[in-house]
């Protein structure tokens, strides 16, 4: 299951994803906002990535005017790596190299088609392990206070 979320800016845009995702076999949770009514990101970003943290979602793609303030907001959970894009190489390296587990889009970044060809590859990208978990595990230590 793939968790949404939104602000007002990116609202729109969450729900084409939502859209992509159901035609392409993906369950979703829509976590909010559900209008394009003023609101906080930080509200909806949380929400989504909590999800994603407590395994109620595989993952999650989370979308506001530039994507950094959801960023922002899920990366304050425990277990979240999320990453902003507005290209596919760093969507895909994102997973290749650091097993991100959240995705954050700028609606006011990229345009529809754009987001549907970073969701798709971000997506469709595997976490290679090897080299790469051993840095991904110091960044759960500095997420748990210890010091590098």
């Amino acid at each position: 299951m793939i968790a949404l979320a939104s602000d007002h800016a990116g609202y729109a845009l969450k729900k084409e994803l939502e859209e992509h995702l159901r035609s392409k076999g993906y369950e979703t949770k829509d976590f909010g906002t559900y209008s394009e009514e003023s609101c906080d990101y930080a509200v909806y970003g949380s929400r989504a990535a909590r999800a994603v943290a407590k395994g109620e979602c595989e993952k999650a793609v989370l979308v506001c005017g530039t994507g950094i303030g959801m960023s922002l907001a899920a990366n304050k959970v425990r277990g979240i790596r999320c990453v902003v894009c507005s290209e596919p190489f760093s969507a895909k390296l994102s997973r290749n190299h650091n097993d991100s587990n959240v995705l954050a889009l700028g609606s006011r970044v990229v345009g529809s088609e754009l987001a549907k060809m970073i969701l798709d590859i971000w997506l469709e990208s595997e976490f290679e392990g090897g080299r790469h978990q051993r840095r991904i595990d110091l960044v759960a230590d500095i997420e748990n206070g210890k010091e590098l």
